[in-house]
């Protein structure tokens, strides 16, 4: 299996998620929205110089993870690609911010580094909850259930195609990937006239498909939003684990946040 396949097939098991194979208790889709919102904003309140006291946050997304069946080091991989954008959030605190904090083996680390190092470690946690909640309800049933919540549907609509036009790009990648491979006799290198032609025809040929989509999508009676599918919401187990599952990590991130850690002030 090829990367482009690869691709695919994580783009399909992202729509979809694994809410029926979880082994994990969960509520429903609106109970995992709310743990993710309420972790999300409880991580993000915490001063930046308690560094220490994000490494308790750091809990829920290798438990959830670990739980749902994606593994905790696919998602650290997974948010890995969006750090050089949040190291360029907080890359200027260290030259804006030079006041002493503490001193590490000799060495004199200032507020500046600690709020860099605080802004990262937040940002990444960050993007790895929110995995967590596609990887487990799928990205179509988060999509359906903001809206549900009082998302503009223009906005839900949006994120919704975005998504299921990559699936497009890719398939036309892919085709295009095949005919090469197939008219190009074990060759792997080509020059860079030849990528530049490849990457006109790979956005005409998506362009061309999604028009055809689109076509098929008014001629079934699309108004610019998506329909609401009710049938479609998934709930997880019933009974008392999936409430306590829910309340437990509530009461837990509060501690987390509000309760008194093992930390220090710098």
């Amino acid at each position: 299996m090829g990367k482009i396949d690869k691709a695919l097939d994580a783009l399909a098991a992202m729509e979809r998620g694994a809410v029926a194979e979880c082994p994990r208790c969960m509520a429903s889709t609106r109970a995992d929205m709310l743990l993710t919102l309420v972790y999300l904003a409880l991580l993000l309140s915490v001063p930046l110089q308690e560094v220490q006291r994000l490494v308790w946050f750091a809990a829920y997304p290798i438990v959830a993870a670990s739980l749902a069946g994606c593994g905790y080091g696919r998602v650290l991989r997974q948010s890995l690609y969006v750090l050089p954008l949040i190291a360029f959030v907080g890359i200027f605190n260290p030259l804006a911010d030079r006041t002493p904090a503490f001193m590490a083996w000799g060495v004199e680390v200032s507020r500046g580094w600690v709020s860099f190092v605080s802004i990262i470690v937040r940002g990444l946690l960050s993007v790895q909850a929110v995995l967590v909640l596609t990887a487990c309800c799928g990205f179509a049933d988060v999509c359906r259930q903001l809206r549900a919540l009082g998302v503009p549907p223009f906005l839900t609509t949006q994120l919704l195609m975005v998504y299921r036009y990559m699936s497009v790009l890719l398939e036309e990648l892919q085709t295009m990937a095949r005919a090469r491979a197939a008219r190009g006799y074990g060759r792997r290198s080509y020059p860079l006239k030849l990528w530049g032609a490849m990457a006109g025809q790979l956005f005409l040929r998506s362009v061309d498909r999604a028009e055809r989509i689109h076509r098929a999508m008014l001629a079934r009676g699309f108004d610019g939003t998506m329909p609401r599918y009710t049938a479609a919401d998934r709930h997880g187990p019933h009974g008392w684990e999936p409430v306590a599952w829910t309340v437990a990590w509530l009461a837990a991130m509060a501690w987390m946040r509000f309760g008194r850690l093992i930390t220090f002030n710098l």
